[in-house]
């Protein structure tokens, strides 16, 4: 197969056309004919590539795994700790891939999977998870709790059950929650409740400096044990 001068190599192609085909109808419910076709090459050119359908698979794993870790590796390094900045996993992968990018969706399959590939981007995600809980204490936005692991792994479940449930949201919600705007509309409100609880009224979190100087105001009415006023 012959290819334009500035057109990437074959190998890369059928890789994305496979990652793409995989993200839309899942690793078992697309065969080899099928994605050499997508990729104008013949199936003997995947099979030379990559030995079989589930060695093609590999190199998409493989290729996802590394493209989130550069992903992440920007988040961790441009972070800071003020409200406005800080990001979800989530967030950040999104906002830094093409709109049209299979990827987020390619993600949501291999979350539910039990490959090598999946367990060692769930890990990823609760390491940089972990590392977002520990900026948030050090900023005085949140506490560490009794337990700070399980505390890092409820964070992470929330933020990736958005992108598991991005089509039903974004039905139900009327904009998809990864969008831009979806994005703004959800991030207010979800760092609103992770702050202040249920009964939050803005988005905006109380540093735990200024939660201090609230609860030590003096009050004109206190209660007494036995319920009377003074």
């Amino acid at each position: 197969m012959r290819l334009p001068p500035d057109d990437r190599t074959s190998r890369s192609i059928i890789r994305d056309t496979a990652l793409r085909l995989f993200a839309d109808y899942g690793a078992d419910g697309v065969t080899v004919r099928q994605i050499a076709a997508a990729a104008r090459v013949s199936p003997a050119l995947v099979i030379r590539h990559f030995g079989s359908k589930e060695g093609l698979r590999e190199e998409v794993d493989s290729h996802l795994v590394r493209t989130i870790e550069a992903i992440l590796k920007v988040l961790t390094e441009r972070r800071s700790p003020a409200p406005d900045n800080l990001q979800s996993v989530v967030e950040a992968v999104v906002t830094h891939l093409p709109s049209d990018s299979p990827i987020p969706r390619y993600i949501s399959r291999l979350l539910l999977d039990r490959s090598r590939a999946a367990r060692a981007l769930f890990h990823r995600f609760f390491e940089i998870g972990q590392a977002t809980v520990n900026e948030l204490l050090k900023a005085g936005l949140a506490a560490p709790g009794p337990d700070p692991e399980v505390r890092a792994a409820f964070l992470m479940a929330n933020d990736l059950a958005v992108l598991l449930l991005r089509e039903h949201l974004t039905e139900l919600l009327r904009v998809d929650p990864l969008s831009a705007a979806g994005m703004k509309r959800w991030a207010g409100e979800v760092l609103a409740i992770y702050s202040a609880g249920l009964g939050a009224g803005s988005a905006v979190p109380v540093r735990k400096t200024e939660k201090q100087k609230v609860l030590k105001r003096p009050s004109t009415q206190r209660a007494t044990k036995g319920g009377k006023q003074k």
